[in-house]
């Protein structure tokens, strides 16, 4: 004879998945920062890469490449485009 099979979760067993699921978004959080942070150095890298004259045609100057740079790219990531 063959028994009826079914789960039964115990408080313990359901405490563990919510922890489980607690760490997984914040591993995600994590991944998603270290890619801004990635994204963020790419981009200072490319503008930096440009001369004097080429930013000045898009009205930065070499003082302005670290913050513009990062205040763009957190404006951009967090708007989720």
């Amino acid at each position: 004879m063959r028994g009826s099979s079914f789960t039964v979760y115990s408080p313990t067993t359901r405490r563990t998945e919510i922890r489980q699921s607690r760490l997984l978004a914040k591993l995600l959080d994590g991944l998603r920062w270290l890619a801004r942070k990635i994204a963020e150095r790419r981009n200072r890298s490319a503008v930096m890469e440009l001369s004097d004259d080429q930013l000045k045609d898009i009205g930065l100057s070499r003082g302005q490449i670290e913050s513009d740079v990062h205040i763009s790219s957190h404006y951009w990531n967090n708007k989720g485009l």
